[in-house]
């Protein structure tokens, strides 16, 4: 009898509550969010939060430009390497102050899963290599560092791209490197081209870059990090669910009397006071 008491009392207390009843829902909700989102992280690699930027990020932002060849640009040259770093900064004075720092860059030749387009159909891509400029803020490295690229098509590979990348070795990312790429057996043709943010309007040919995503450059956590993770969403969502049972129970444990007293307090003034 006691059991059915606290569940009529219960039911009573959610019928005139409504906002209590909302509260109580959405915490519930809460709670298996939680404990159902730690069973996910507990099967599945999760990528590390503390990443900013890894080798997908970087190379993904390559897809927000236009490689464009210029106007004034010379027939190509051929060679196999990339501009000195030093030789490129002696032409810009506004990157003199960095020349200390800067001539610890480093060079990475890199297989990346980068395909290039052009907008051109008579343009070739083969035996080509795209070479130009960046500055770091351009690809969310750093500040004014400049960043020296060559992009060489593979022929025999249409899905990658050989990447040549010249920068100080501070501004790139610090975590797992694409695949090494060999050079090439005989001197290619280098374009210099021009980064823009959008096709210009005149007959320019320009090259666009689609970057697919590596998940083997992805930082993942680390099986401790993961458990940990996994601890503090079960810790959570158990601490929810016993702030759930504490207010069912003191609904339950309230007393409905007040409320039935009310209502015939209601029917016993509606009673008319002379009988007929």
């Amino acid at each position: 009898m006691s059991c059915w008491q606290r569940g009529s009392n219960l039911r009573e207390y959610v019928f005139h509550n409504p906002p209590e009843t909302t509260f109580f829902l959405c915490l519930l909700t809460l709670a298996f969010s939680f404990i159902i989102l730690s069973s996910y992280s507990y099967s599945h690699m999760l990528p590390n939060p503390d990443i900013e930027q890894d080798w997908n990020t970087l190379l993904s932002s390559f897809s927000e430009f236009y490689l464009c060849v210029k106007e004034n640009a010379s027939s190509p040259v051929h060679t196999s390497t990339i501009p000195p770093l030093q030789t490129m900064q002696e032409k810009d004075p506004k990157t003199s102050e960095n020349t200390t720092r800067s001539s610890s860059a480093t060079v990475l030749h890199l297989h990346v899963p980068v395909t290039v387009t052009s907008s051109s159909p008579s343009a070739m891509l083969k035996d080509i290599g795209l070479l130009t400029t960046l500055t770091a803020s351009q690809l969310n490295l750093g500040d004014k560092e400049l960043v020296h690229l060559t992009l060489r098509i593979l022929p025999e590979d249409s899905k990658h791209t050989c990447l040549t990348i010249s920068a100080p070795k501070y501004v790139l990312p610090k975590t797992l490197l694409p695949p090494e790429c060999s050079a090439p057996e005989t001197n290619i043709s280098t374009i210099p081209v021009e980064v823009t943010n959008q096709l210009p309007a005149s007959s320019q040919t320009c090259y666009s870059l689609h970057f697919k995503e590596d998940p083997a450059l992805t930082v993942m956590l680390t099986l401790e990090e993961q458990s940990v993770a996994v601890k503090h969403l079960v810790e959570v969502g158990v601490c929810l669910l016993g702030v759930c049972l504490i207010l069912c129970v003191a609904a339950s444990l309230k007393n409905s009397v007040p409320h039935r007293d009310y209502v015939k307090g209601q029917d016993f003034q509606s009673e008319p006071l002379i009988e007929s």
